[in-house]
């Protein structure tokens, strides 16, 4: 599993509450980090961060997780855990897709469909799904491409539409499935208008060895995008990225250089590496 890209999770002060509740929903997961702003799940092989983000950004299904379930009590004990004090979106049952599915918010407001399945189907156990709904409806294909045309060792999986007479408008993607630098994701469109949409309450980190990786990921995601601050950008379609070195993790650690650190990358856009080596 390719762990350079990964998912981040914003909450207003229930971080490690959070984690600590995924921990025990979710088989083979524990805490990988602990700190006063950032925990870290290590689950089934893949990463997830928690961020204490404040109260600016909530949690909505615009992106959710996927989660093969390779039996179906572990389908039901997983349903049963994530819908208490949260909220039911599409039912567990039998669908087309599926001998099991369901789609849920947890009292977080994180979003998860769960799928009974095999994990080779999809190659890993929580995959990120993109809704294009509102103003991103009718983006998904394009999106797809966009995506795919930026990160190495990528591929299109899959694209399946809607035809004529099926439950969305003919033409727009109904499921489609890819893969960035050997990371699984998936997106749809849906043209019923839910009245929310990508914000930097879940967004996608990718770490980046070296200055010419940072420079490339920021110029090309923020092409008809948005810059923000700490490495955070909103690309083309309002989906949140972060774009950080894989050295920060250690210079964060070190107790003698942390505060300078994070003072010089507060003050920075785009991460440069030098400078916090030099700070």
């Amino acid at each position: 599993m390719n762990n350079s890209i990964y998912p981040c999770l914003w909450f207003d002060g229930k971080a490690k509450e959070a984690a600590e509740f995924y921990c025990d929903v979710f088989i083979n997961s524990k805490l990988s980090a602990d700190t006063p702003l950032v925990v870290m799940i290590e689950s089934n092989g893949q990463k997830i961060m928690c961020l204490n983000g404040g109260p600016h950004f909530k949690l909505n299904p615009s992106i959710s997780f996927f989660v093969v379930c390779e039996t179906e009590k572990e389908t039901d004990e997983v349903w049963a855990k994530l819908t208490d004090e949260g909220s039911v979106l599409i039912p567990l049952d039998k669908y087309e897709w599926s001998d099991k599915y369901g789609w849920v918010q947890d009292r977080f407001g994180v979003s998860w469909q769960l799928s009974f399945g095999k994990m080779e189907d999809v190659g890993q156990k929580f995959t990120p799904s993109f809704l294009f709904t509102d103003e991103q409806c009718g983006k998904t294909e394009e999106a797809v491409k966009f995506y795919t045309s930026v990160f190495k060792n990528s591929s299109v999986t899959g694209i399946l539409k809607y035809g004529a007479g099926e439950d969305d408008k003919e033409g727009l993607v109904k499921h489609a499935m890819f893969t960035l630098d050997e990371y699984v994701f998936m997106a749809m469109d849906s043209s019923v208008q839910n009245k929310f949409n990508f914000n930097e309450a879940f967004s996608i980190v990718v770490t980046c060895d070296t200055q010419d990786e940072i420079d490339y990921y920021w110029n090309k995601l923020t092409e008809d995008g948005m810059e923000s601050m700490c490495g955070w950008l909103k690309d083309k379609f309002g989906v949140s990225w972060q774009i950080v070195p894989s050295v920060l993790e250690k210079l964060m650690s070190d107790p003698d250089k942390s505060q300078n650190v994070l003072n010089a990358f507060l003050k920075m856009k785009k991460f440069d590496i030098e400078k916090l080596l030099n700070a």
